[in-house]
């Protein structure tokens, strides 16, 4: 067998594993602002201010707007998901071992992209109190209150993400439950729970179940352009024969990190589960 062969079992899996980063990977990379291909260790957000129009006197001068830029610093992190496979196992079983390490790489690094932009929401400082109540069509309205006094509504542009016990309550609502599945009409979340509500994507996610303070959870709704992804390394793959231990290495990997753009741009809705 050729020394460099590795390097067409690399090439498939690579492949292999992109493929499932993107099916059942990441449910939150592409409902928020996401760079790719960036050099370095780290990359910038801009956030822009509110421009005020002004008035003039005829050949008048017109006064700047003078909008604000304010940087955001997006931080990477390397990430590795790996692990061995015994030659000889190999032939004890009736699967290609080397793609359920694949597709569970995938799952690792595609569970870890949600949790960086899950802890980027958790940054904002807008807050709907549980006040001792469950998920209601009040508190769903006095979420929204907020997001549209921040002037940052926007039809199609937002997502709610909310942990399953959240989701079953939510089903209780006749309003909420009685609007269309996404399906078909949000090509992106094919496969997935998820239904359109108010203009924005409601789904379930089990990422959120950390983030529980006792009886307390938190779900967020959030415009799409306040939350920042940045990706200098994709999901890469790497098979390696390793002679001393008679197996390959299938490893996974990826250089990624989210960052906060814009708190007024989230809304964090607490619940109260005894209520």
């Amino acid at each position: 067998m050729s020394t460099s062969v590795d390097q067409s079992f690399s090439k498939a899996y690579e492949t292999e594993v992109k493929a499932a980063y993107q099916r059942m990977g990441s449910k939150l990379r592409k409902q928020v602002r996401s760079k790719s291909n960036v050099k370095g260790s780290s990359t910038t957000f801009q956030t822009i201010g509110k421009g005020t129009p002004t008035t003039k006197v005829r050949h008048g001068q017109i006064t700047p707007m003078n909008v604000s830029h304010t940087p955001v610093e997006c931080s990477l992190t390397d990430y590795y998901a790996g692990d061995w496979v015994d030659k000889l196992d190999e032939t004890k079983t009736n699967h290609d071992e080397r793609r359920v390490l694949v597709e569970a790489g995938a799952a690792a690094l595609g569970r870890k992209t949600d949790e960086l932009i899950i802890d980027a929401l958790d940054g904002t400082a807008n807050e709907v109190p549980h006040g001792s109540a469950a998920f209601t069509l009040s508190k769903i309205m006095t979420a929204m209150t907020v997001l549209g006094d921040n002037d940052v509504f926007e039809d199609r542009r937002m997502t709610a993400i909310v942990p399953w016990t959240e989701w079953t309550a939510l089903l209780q609502i006749e309003q909420f439950a009685s609007s269309d599945y996404a399906g078909e009409n949000y090509p992106v979340l094919k496969g997935s729970e998820s239904r359109m509500f108010l203009g924005t994507v409601w789904m379930p996610h089990t990422g959120l179940e950390k983030l529980v303070s006792g009886n307390v959870s938190k779900s967020y709704w959030f415009n799409r352009d306040a939350v920042g992804h940045a990706s200098g390394a994709d999901i890469t793959s790497d098979v390696t024969w390793h002679g001393d231990r008679a197996a390959w290495f299938v490893n996974n990997m990826m250089s990624q990190g989210a960052s906060l753009i814009d708190g007024n741009g989230v809304v964090e809705i607490q619940v109260d589960r005894t209520a």
